[in-house]
């Protein structure tokens, strides 16, 4: 095959700007690349080229789960992106392959199994329950983010990272500037670095500690000399960030519940089925914008009929994976009985979400509290002045106006 036929067989590549969505409503031009093939090639807002995109469940899972598919690769590589800047550092968590990315992730796994989730539930919990007095106790109405979504997820992984209660504003702060994209990778390179040099402290004052909190058992592993300061340092910004997801994952769940209110009805009268809803919510809700962090192939790898040169950047996308009819019959529906339900809401392969018990654990505690406590919550402003997130990596309501 001569290279010109080569070029003839390669699918055009789609620009695809980063839309500020409202709602919950899906990305068209991703629904666009669904349509147009299981492999299509994209270009993104920030660095340069093209990449390979693949949107089907099971190519999603053989890319995110095969090592031919490197992160590390990506490091030197001014891969189109939608992000003005990559968050992490060289030898962070995101941007390792195994065998250094297992022995980074086993130094805090313990936290984060059922038992390290289990650990602080009852805290959690108590947390939740002041907050929503609070609440309750100001009257209606309010800014069910500002006042609930946002705080307790930051209190919870606080809480996980061992991160003093009186730095949660702090934390915060760098986290919403790290994370969005409108103030310019300046000040978001700055809020890192700050973020880097707290934790670095922190966990300096811990290498001999025994605790259980994420600080802790990094300081231990530094102690041992398992992972360096800078790999635990890396590990620490980016499981704190994550611990914000949550807010804009709820902010999403409950803007679905108080929109359709027969779901919401649903969950108070049947609360055995919360969990199995939680589950089936977090496959439909759409969490980020376009796409996540690349691969680079380190081999040529056949695709559905097409070859990825050893070289090129490849995307997946979890969003349109958890969308995919073969898999999900009825995708667009959201429905509280679907069983089994393999979503990849937190990723899939080496890479996947080390907080997802986590996440379910505080939207199950979320969903038992508003809907116990607060029987007639809904909107306080029709559904389309809810304002969201413009600008933003992961997608969200900016404020959630309820009354009760």
């Amino acid at each position: 095959m001569t290279e010109e036929t080569l070029t003839e067989i390669l699918p055009p590549i789609r620009h695809w700007p980063a839309l500020d969505l409202t709602g919950v409503d899906f990305d068209p031009v991703l629904t666009e690349l669904m349509r147009e093939g299981p492999i299509t090639r994209i270009q993104l807002p920030n660095g340069e080229g093209w990449a390979w995109l693949v949107t089907r469940y099971e190519d999603v899972r053989m890319v995110t789960n095969d090592p031919r598919f490197s992160r590390e690769a990506v490091m030197d590589r001014p891969v189109t992106r939608l992000a003005p800047h990559f968050i992490p550092a060289r030898g962070a968590v995101g941007f390792l392959d195994p065998p250094d990315h297992t022995r980074l992730r086993r130094s805090v796994a313990a936290a984060f199994t059922a038992k390290g989730v289990e650990r602080i539930r009852d805290m959690s919990r108590r947390m939740l329950d002041d907050l929503v007095g609070e609440l309750l106790a100001a009257g209606p109405p309010a800014d069910l983010t500002a006042t609930v979504l946002s705080p307790f997820p930051i209190a919870v992984i606080c809480e996980l990272m061992g991160v003093p209660a009186a730095d949660r504003h702090t934390m915060h702060t760098w986290t919403q500037l790290i994370l969005s994209s409108a103030h310019g990778a300046d000040v978001s390179e700055k809020a890192k670095n700050e973020m880097g040099a707290y934790f670095a402290d922190l966990i300096g004052l811990r290498e001999g500690s025994s605790a259980e909190d994420v600080t802790s058992l990094l300081g231990a592993a530094v102690g041992r000399e398992e992972v360096t300061l800078e790999e635990a340092v890396g590990l620490a910004v980016l499981l704190q960030i994550g611990g914000e997801a949550v807010t804009n994952n709820s902010g999403q769940m409950f803007y679905i519940l108080l929109t359709r209110p027969d779901l919401a009805e649903r969950l108070r009268t049947e609360p055995e089925i919360r969990p199995q809803a939680i589950d089936e919510l977090l496959r439909y809700i759409p969490h980020r914008s376009a796409v996540g962090l690349s691969r680079i192939a380190t081999e040529d790898v056949g695709i559905q009929g097409v070859r990825i040169r050893a070289g090129d950047a490849i995307y997946v996308s979890y969003l349109a994976a958890n969308r995919d009819p073969d898999v999900f019959p009825f995708p667009e529906t959201i429905d509280f009985s679907r069983s089994p339900n393999p979503h990849v809401a937190f990723g899939f392969g080496p890479h996947y979400c080390p907080g997802g018990m986590l996440a379910r654990m505080e939207s199950q505690l979320l969903v038992d509290a508003l809907l116990d406590r607060l029987p007639g919550l809904k909107l306080a402003v029709p559904p389309e002045k809810v304002p969201f997130r413009k600008g933003a990596l992961i997608r969200g309501p900016e404020a959630l106006p309820v009354t009760w």
